[in-house]
């Protein structure tokens, strides 16, 4: 996966050295975002994730992240494990949780991502990894930060679209 056809991203665009800075970037603008839409838990549709949702998900996308950024600087070509991030939906009562305890988790996880990012090299970001979306596939580490920028990012369309 190269660019985004639905939100436009391109993941060439974003240099290894930006990514530490997209990804804190995004706690702040995930709090905007939230608190910008005046109901925060309503599915637009039965098939569609809230506001909330979305955002807890971001949350968690970064916590599962940078698991698979450390196990891919550990072990070589790893395996990374789907997240199931349709199960945690509803195991995690993603629409339950409290929105702030939500921001500052997702604030707090991109940070960390970041910091792990920040001191990798170019041999350390060239590691590979099998990833398991869109469809299994062999995917260098930086490929890795840059679609969690990706994820970020459209993730944050998806919850200014409401």
């Amino acid at each position: 996966m190269d660019r985004c056809e639905e939100c436009g991203f391109d993941y060439a665009g974003v240099a290894a050295g930006a990514v530490p800075q997209r990804l804190r970037g995004f706690g702040a603008r995930f709090a905007a975002a939230l608190a910008a839409v005046p109901e925060a838990r309503r599915r637009p549709a039965p098939d569609v994730w809230s506001p909330l949702e979305y955002t807890c998900h971001v949350r968690d996308v970064f916590v599962v992240q940078r698991e698979r950024l450390m196990l891919g600087l550990r072990e070589d070509r790893p395996e990374f494990a789907p997240m199931g991030r349709e199960e945690r939906v509803v195991a995690d009562a993603y629409n339950d949780q409290d929105p702030s305890l939500v921001l500052a988790a997702l604030s707090v996880a991109a940070s960390a991502l970041a910091a792990s990012f920040e001191v990798l090299s170019t041999a350390e970001l060239a590691r590979t990894g099998r990833y398991p979306w869109p469809e299994p596939a062999e995917r260098t580490l930086l490929w890795l930060g840059r679609h969690t920028v990706h994820e970020g990012e459209h993730h944050l369309l998806d919850v200014t679209r409401f």
